[in-house]
């Protein structure tokens, strides 16, 4: 499902961005309480992208710390890294915004424990 902004917002509902987009390129959104089907699959395909995204930091590490590299495979790794940004960029706001909504829902926002402030 996907609605006309991209906002994720559909009316009085907050909607789940998913880790893919529709054909046309719009972003595409679940309704839920997070225990579907279509959620659970969102959940993996995330969680496969941040472990590819870490594999990808690994070998440019790799890559960049031999300090022998060709155009070529600095083009690739760039490219690979860019790939690897834009999806672990559209997980951060796609759980950035559901943790906006369950702050809401409680009426006091986002809480830390004090043990996050040292």
């Amino acid at each position: 499902m996907d609605d006309m902004d991209g906002t994720g917002d559909m009316g009085d509902s907050k909607a789940r961005l998913l880790p893919w987009s529709s054909p046309e390129g719009k972003p595409c959104f679940v309704l839920g309480d997070g225990s579907g089907y279509v959620s659970r699959l969102a959940d993996e395909i995330e969680a496969a992208q941040l472990g590819l995204a870490a594999e990808r930091i690994a070998e440019a590490r790799r890559v960049l710390e031999g300090r022998r590299w060709t155009p070529g495979e600095l083009h690739l790794l760039a490219v690979e890294l860019t790939e690897a940004l834009i999806e672990v960029l559209r997980v951060a706001e796609s759980r950035g915004a559901r943790l906006a909504v369950a702050g809401e829902a409680d009426g006091d926002g986002l809480r830390l424990p004090a043990e996050a402030f040292g």
